[in-house]
């Protein structure tokens, strides 16, 4: 019988740090309370906390990804390898000048995975951040953002890699199945923001107003689809995560907004909001080639939930 998702990650961890050895752990390893570098979101090309993975020999690279693994269900898994090997493909496409690679992706740990109740790690680099906090061998899986540049490659029309193809394709059968009034609330602006609007940030200290159509005002064929549209970004989690997190939603209740054209290859952004829960996804650079997609738990990035519960029953 497989390990419990908490001890998957802490032997994983622990196997990292060992893999990695003194010299380039020292570089991986932070204090569970530097807040600075534990709460961090950051998907552009800039430098980042932890050890890069081109620093590490093969043996440390298959741990990180052994880590990574643990996080994200076998799709997911699949999506972030992809996003991944995109560095290649980018940096080809833009005449080798910035020298992107696939290597330039960072892991961090934060306090002792093999000894503390509370600790946390991240694997990060250039549109891939996932963040995952444990305490008390509760896990919290927030933020989880995939981003790729460009979005498709195609060969005659068709598509020959489009790693985040389902989170669009999604919303727009979403978007198609609305009547005329839900259309109209759901379709919140014209143009679409320049980015997600969560951004980078750390926390999202003021609430995002729900904006668009809510779940109450859809139809049966309308809800469904809302519900795989949120459904899709759960599943990037490992089955006892995503189930977990899906009976935490039954009660809210889910808003759907679209801002820009309806039309495929233009640029245009979408978010998903209800108690505790944002999605957004932006296609809005490359002229439509270049796609954010984040999921965030306001009130509980970064473990907050589970912080909070382990400082009530253990007062510092």
């Amino acid at each position: 019988m497989e390990d419990p998702l908490p001890e998957q990650m802490r032997a994983a961890a622990t196997a990292l740090l060992a893999a990695i050895g003194p010299a380039a752990g020292d570089s991986a390893r932070y204090p569970f309370d530097d807040e600075a570098s534990r709460r961090w979101l950051e998907y552009r090309p800039r430098p980042r906390p932890g050890v890069c993975l081109a620093e590490l020999d093969v043996a440390g690279r298959k741990a990180a990804h052994r880590l990574l693994a643990t996080a994200l269900s076998p799709p997911a898994y699949a999506q972030a390898m992809t996003i991944i090997a995109l560095e290649e493909v980018l940096d080809r496409a833009e005449g080798w000048r910035r020298g992107r690679h696939s290597a330039d992706y960072w892991v961090a740990v934060f306090g002792d995975p093999a000894r503390d109740d509370r600790w946390a790690w991240r694997l990060e680099g250039h549109h891939l951040s996932v963040t995952m906090t444990v305490v008390d061998d509760q896990v919290s899986p927030a933020p989880i953002f995939f981003g790729a540049n460009p979005a498709a490659v195609r060969y005659a029309g068709r598509p020959v890699s489009r790693p985040l193809g389902v989170e669009e394709d999604l919303a727009r059968a979403l978007l198609d199945a609305l009547g005329p009034a839900e259309r109209a609330a759901a379709i919140v602006a014209d143009e679409a923001p320049t980015d997600i609007i969560s951004a980078t940030r750390g926390r999202v200290d003021a609430p995002l107003e729900p904006l668009g159509v809510p779940s109450g005002r859809l139809g049966p064929t309308g809800r469904a689809l809302l519900d795989q549209v949120v459904a899709l970004y759960l599943d990037r989690l490992p089955p006892e995560l995503a189930i977990r997190e899906a009976t935490r939603l039954r009660a809210g209740e889910l808003h759907f907004a679209w801002a820009g054209p309806t039309e495929p290859g233009t640029r245009h952004y979408y978010r998903v909001q209800s108690d505790d829960l944002l999605i957004e996804y932006d296609n809005t650079s490359a002229d439509g080639n270049h796609a954010h997609t984040v999921l965030r738990r306001p009130a509980s990035d970064f473990g907050a939930d589970i912080l909070a519960t382990h400082h009530q029953a253990h007062p510092h």
